[in-house]
């Protein structure tokens, strides 16, 4: 009976090596769960989207090659995870830029139907919501020490191909609604207003037709926090709302008159400055659209 307890039996100052092997399995196990618990990914579907990079003609990357964006060689270095706060970030710089414009962009364009690579397009009277939770998370200085600007949501015009006959136009391009900017910290709003009420409407089809409206700055400043954003559109009214507490509404004449056209959404970083060092990282968290 002695022998038994005395081979059995352990002082407190000895430690059982089987123990120890348990405890180190259960500390790899408790660290493989908070490494998990800390990959994050955005709350975002690509199947209705397609994306134009600072680089080529520019080059544009659609679906299904877009859904693929993390092992794609391409994107990876313009749009890629922050897996720990789970954001999809969109990387530019000037570099490559549209026919209509000076500027280069990561930014997604709205397919309503993937397979005619935008050909299929919305109008106001059939309305739409985007939805979307994001931050600047980056974005560089001026030679006055002013930060860059950067369009982050847009709604933008399209003519339908009898539009672009009938005014003679190569494409069919038409002005952007609605532009969103990140301007210092704040949320401001441009939209398009017709310059002569009384045009034609064959004559408002033209992209000289429209100029800007004074602008809207929201007045909460967002920083570099996260903020969200809707965009609501129905038949002759648009609105702009801010984190769910302040809003702008466009029901005038203007908009009446835009129900001429298409649109489609685009949502991302659209970098305003032509400075050689210039650049911007705008993260996305959630992207959402309905019509």
């Amino acid at each position: 009976m002695l022998m038994l307890i005395s081979i059995s039996g352990c002082s407190k100052n000895e430690t059982n090596p089987i123990l120890e092997v348990e405890e180190e399995i259960l500390e790899e196990d408790d660290e493989e769960i908070v490494l998990e618990n800390q990959y994050v990914l955005p709350n975002i579907d690509l199947n209705h989207w397609k994306v134009t990079l600072p680089i080529g003609n520019p080059t544009e990357v659609l679906p299904p090659e877009i859904l693929d964006y993390a092992k794609n060689e391409t994107l990876k270095p313009f749009m890629y995870n922050d897996s720990i706060n789970g954001a999809l970030v969109f990387y530019t710089y000037p570099g490559a830029s549209t026919a209509n414009s000076s500027y280069s962009r990561t930014e997604l364009r709205e397919l309503l139907n993937p397979e005619d690579s935008g050909k299929t397009n919305w109008t106001f009277a059939q309305g739409g919501i985007m939805k979307g939770t994001l931050s600047m998370d980056d974005i560089s200085k001026d030679s006055d020490g002013d930060y860059h600007r950067a369009i982050i949501m847009q709604i933008h015009g399209r003519l339908t191909d009898e539009q672009r006959d009938l005014i003679g136009e190569d494409d069919n391009n038409a002005p952007p609604m609605l532009k969103i900017y990140w301007t210092n910290g704040y949320v401001r709003v441009k939209t398009k207003v017709l310059k002569d009420l009384n045009a034609s409407s064959t004559e408002i089809l033209y992209t000289d037709a429209w100029g800007d409206d004074e602008g809207y700055t929201f007045d909460e400043f967002v920083g570099f926090n996260k903020f969200a954003l809707e965009v609501k559109v129905s038949e002759g009214k648009m609105e702009v709302i801010l984190n769910e507490n302040e809003s702008v509404v466009y029901d005038d004449i203007h908009v009446e008159k835009w129900g001429v056209f298409e649109n489609y959404f685009k949502a991302g970083n659209y970098l305003v400055s032509l400075d050689n060092d210039s650049y911007s990282k705008v993260k996305y968290y959630e992207l959402e659209i309905t019509h």
